[in-house]
C-alpha cells in the first residue's frame, strides 16, 4: 500500500523544507511541491490558470502513484479550502494509496517572523505576509491532522510525519 502525504499550511510555515526533509527520510519516495506546478511571471489568478494547476498537480501525482518505483508520494502546497483538498483526491487514483492529509501550523508570531525573513532576503513578496496570516483561522476547519510545527526543527516535523 503506496502513502500519499498531501501536505498543506500557510505560506512560510515550512512544508517545503519539511516535504524535502520527509523525502530523504522515507525510502522510495518522491516529493512535489505544487507551486512548481505554477511558477509563471506575471503570476495570475484566474478560472483558466487555476483549473490549469489543478490538472497539472493530479497529472503529476497520478503519475507517481501508478509508478512502482515509489511508496511514498509527498504532495505540498497551500491548501486553505477543504474543496482544495477534496478536487484533487476527487481526480486521483488513491485505491491502492493510504491517505494522509496534513496541515502544518505554527504561531502566528513565529509565521509573521519567518515570512519577513522571507521579505527581507527578497525571496517573498512583502504582502504574502497579511494574505498568510488571515488565512491561518481557515485551517482549523480542515479535516486534516494539524501538527504544530513552533519551536521544531525541520528534522523534527519530518520525523512526527514519517510515524503517522
Amino acid at each position: 500500500m503506496k502513502k500519499l502525504y498531501l501536505i498543506g499550511g500557510p505560506m512560510g510555515v515550512g512544508k517545503t523544507a519539511v516535504g524535502q526533509e520527509l523525502k530523504r527520510k522515507l525510502s522510495r519516495s518522491v516529493f512535489l511541491d505544487g507551486d512548481w506546478c505554477w511558477d509563471a511571471n506575471p503570476f495570475q489568478v484566474t478560472a483558466e490558470t487555476q483549473k490549469m494547476v489543478l490538472e497539472n498537480i493530479c497529472f503529476l501525482l497520478n503519475q507517481f502513484i501508478r509508478c512502482s518505483a515509489y511508496e511514498h508520494i509527498i504532495f505540498c502546497w497551500v491548501m486553505h479550502e477543504q474543496s482544495i483538498i477534496d478536487g484533487i483526491l476527487r481526480n486521483l487514483e488513491t485505491t491502492n494509496c493510504e491517505i494522509k492529509a496534513i496541515s502544518l501550523l505554527c504561531a502566528a508570531d513565529e509565521l509573521r517572523e519567518r515570512l519577513s525573513r522571507g521579505i527581507a532576503a527578497g525571496r517573498r513578496e512583502p504582502d504574502v505576509l497579511e494574505r498568510s496570516l488571515a488565512r491561518m483561522p481557515l485551517y482549523d476547519q480542515l479535516n486534516t491532522i494539524k501538527i504544530n510545527t513552533s519551536g521544531k526543527t525541520v528534522g523534527e516535523i519530518a520525523e512526527e510525519l514519517a510515524r503517522l
